[in-house]
């Protein structure tokens, strides 16, 4: 399932992207509020994005992972997913990342943009969550300007370089206004 905005397309990732993310990866600045943690090598990489590969042959997907390109030029700035519940609660959780030296061009609102779209027309989602580190402020605007609430803190969940984090957690549920453009 490919996805499109104004600037960008999502495409779901192969093996041919793992260079691309595992540079992406590499970034301090993308780690800041990471719980992965910078990769070792390329193979940690791969082995981070495996499961992501393989849930594309699955028969009922609950993971779906995007790398992020520019329309124009097809280049790569960064990746995206989303993780269905598949369960009654009818629920997804988004997540972005983009490359540092783009940052503040709007391009992460889009990409949320397009993906809670996405949950709720394509997925019928009835609720689209996200985390966010507290500390997090350029992530919490762009949720923010998603149309999607600060519902609440959750204490010293993240595990972030040897330390526990508090993360806000927001949510858009399909009932609310929503501007997708």
């Amino acid at each position: 399932m490919d996805l499109v905005s104004k600037r960008l397309k999502l495409k779901e990732i192969d093996w041919d992207d793992a260079e691309d993310i595992h540079r992406l990866h590499s970034f301090p600045e993308v780690d800041e509020f990471n719980t992965l943690g910078l990769p070792m090598n390329i193979n940690e990489t791969k082995e981070i994005i495996r499961p992501m590969i393989d849930e594309q042959k699955a028969e009922k997907r609950k993971i779906y992972f995007w790398k992020i390109l520019l329309k124009e030029t097809n280049e790569f700035i960064g990746i995206a997913g989303m993780n269905l519940s598949l369960n009654k609660f009818k629920l997804g959780e988004i997540y972005y990342k983009i490359l540092p030296a783009i940052w503040g061009n709007g391009y992460a609102t889009e990409v949320s943009k397009v993906l809670i779209k996405t949950g709720f027309e394509n997925f019928k989602l009835h609720k689209i969550e996200a985390g966010v580190a507290t500390e997090n402020i350029a992530s919490m605007r762009v949720l923010e300007k998603s149309g999607m609430t600060r519902e609440g803190l959750r204490r010293k969940i993240l595990p972030i370089r040897g330390e526990w984090k508090d993360n806000y957690h927001y949510a858009i549920v399909e009932d609310d206004p929503k501007d997708y453009y």
